[in-house]
């Protein structure tokens, strides 16, 4: 597998995994707050930013490519696809990873009888719909969705508007959304024996906040911490105060 992969800092390795539609640039910021204490990996997932798609099957193979790409023992940060292709990774490849911070993640992007912390698949088969006829508008209200709720949520949307097509045009993201669709994770989380961080917005309308009191009770080793004002990116809305959280989890693991 191709996949781009962007190197900065110095220390115990660190690997970030962006979100659906978006890129590893999108943690730039966070990246420069730890590289003084860490080597950050910010990865393309395939069919994103740089990475071209290359036959990419599912969380579970793209975990499986990228373990293959980082021999030694890591820690991921994964945030919403990134946090499901993260679990995989942890499940999968137990003695490569140290530790685990999911963001507003889940083990099941689509809700159904059994599982009411997600959105519906309609919603999700929506997006996808519209990336046909109207690609970046698309791209752009989901951003929207992303921060609805959180404090200075223009100001954070537009920074991430600016930065969406910085790493080119992705090509693989109708392929990536059927992951959220299929993908059913929840059998794994006794098997990740790491600790896990759980990173969640109280006000988070993809990802909710009981999506993550599930992970915290179902995983081994875990702890939820919430931000009560943020919704689905609290790396973006709530920059210093996750950074801190993140950093405190990165460095009692390391």
């Amino acid at each position: 597998m191709s996949v781009f992969i962007e190197t900065t800092g110095r220390g115990p390795d660190v690997v970030f995994l962006h979100g659906w539609g978006l890129h590893g640039g999108v943690f730039e910021r966070q990246a420069e707050r730890l590289a003084d204490r860490f080597t950050v990996h910010r990865v393309d997932l395939p069919g994103h930013g740089h990475s071209p798609l290359d036959g990419a099957a599912g969380p579970a193979d793209v975990a499986d490519r990228l373990a293959g790409h980082f021999p030694l023992p890591v820690q991921l940060v994964g945030w919403s696809l990134g946090g499901l292709i993260a679990q995989h990774w942890a499940a999968r490849h137990p003695e490569r990873v140290k530790s685990v911070a999911l963001v507003a993640s889940s083990p099941r992007f689509v809700r159904d009888d059994g599982w009411p912390h997600a959105q519906s698949r309609e919603a999700i088969e929506t997006v996808g719909a519209n990336l046909a006829g109207a690609f970046e508008l698309t791209l752009q209200r989901f951003l929207g969705l992303q921060l609805l709720g959180a404090p200075d949520a223009r100001d954070t949307l537009k920074a991430l508007k600016d930065t969406l097509f910085a790493h080119g045009r992705p090509v693989g993201l109708a392929a990536a959304l059927s992951w959220l669709l299929d993908d059913d994770a929840r059998p794994l989380a006794r098997d990740i024996g790491c600790p896990v961080e759980l990173f969640y917005g109280a006000r988070d309308m993809i990802t909710p906040l009981s999506a993550g009191r599930w992970l915290a009770e179902a995983l081994p080793d875990a702890t939820l911490t919430v931000f009560e004002q943020a919704s689905h990116a609290p790396f973006l809305s709530h920059e210093s105060d996750f950074a801190v959280a993140l950093a405190r989890h990165l460095e009692q693991h390391a």
